[in-house]
């Protein structure tokens, strides 16, 4: 489908449309879903293999929600990698902020920035979060985001060991769909070949939810971002090809 016709036709800000889809599709690989908070009365779903004690990847989407490609980009994804999923051990939170989806709006229904409020357990939505995965180890989180700034694709990587990292081969499987930012410095943060890598914990207001992953001692925890000003249908199409990057080898 061409672009025109995607945007006129897309439902990436219907939350009901789309979890009635991820329902249908945790039925049908065996992947166990639940609902772990209500917020402004839609369902934060969580969706997750039975197994409880294997290494797992960890992909969330939507925890702003005027960034819909994230949440339909993984959706295509999911949908078209069910084999995948009967047997790879995921953890997914498929639209983590469904107000903010449903307003399209950053923030919550509550005007409240969740990516900067991990650091506060004692918030509802965030320890509902906690409480899903405390007892989870990943080996790779990835957090799907767009930017109205960004000029195009780009990720941060939070890393522990340098032999996992995988941005810069995921950045190369989509960037033919939309190009890389071309900026040495994105968001202020110096940037090489739109990669911004850290294997410390950046300073800054908050805690988003990447880091928090990363502190939870996942091994390597990927933020992939999309320009906000390009095509819609182009940036679903390029959050599943980064996704089907990552799994590739899993």
């Amino acid at each position: 489908m061409n672009s025109a016709a995607f945007l006129r036709s897309h439902r990436s800000h219907d939350v009901p449309f789309l979890l009635e889809r991820w329902k249908a599709l945790a039925k049908s690989t065996g992947l166990e879903i639940r609902t772990a908070f209500v917020s402004g009365g839609l369902p934060v779903v969580f969706i997750h293999s039975p197994q409880t004690d294997a290494p797992r990847l960890y992909i969330s989407a939507g925890i702003h929600g005027d960034e819909p490609a994230g949440p339909s980009g993984l959706l295509a994804w999911a949908e078209e990698n069910t084999a995948l999923l009967r047997r790879l051990p995921v953890a997914i939170f498929p639209i983590l902020n469904p107000a903010g989806l449903s307003l399209n709006t950053r923030a919550d229904h509550r005007h409240i920035d969740l990516n900067r409020r991990f650091h506060d357990a004692s918030h509802p939505h965030i320890k509902a979060w906690w409480k899903c995965i405390s007892d989870m180890t990943f080996t790779t989180g990835i957090c799907l985001h767009e930017d109205y700034d960004g000029q195009g694709i780009y990720c941060y990587e939070l890393y522990h060991n340098p032999r996992l990292c995988i941005a810069e081969t995921a950045l190369r499987a989509c960037e033919h769909i939309i190009p890389r930012d071309p900026r040495p410095s994105i968001d202020g943060r110096p940037a090489k070949n739109a990669v911004i890598r850290r294997r410390r914990i950046p300073a800054m207001p908050g805690l988003p939810e990447a880091v928090a992953l990363f502190m939870h001692n996942t091994q390597n925890t990927l933020t992939f971002e999309t320009p906000s000003e390009f095509s819609l249908a182009d940036r679903v199409n390029t959050h599943k090809a980064f996704l089907q990057s990552v799994t590739a080898d899993l």
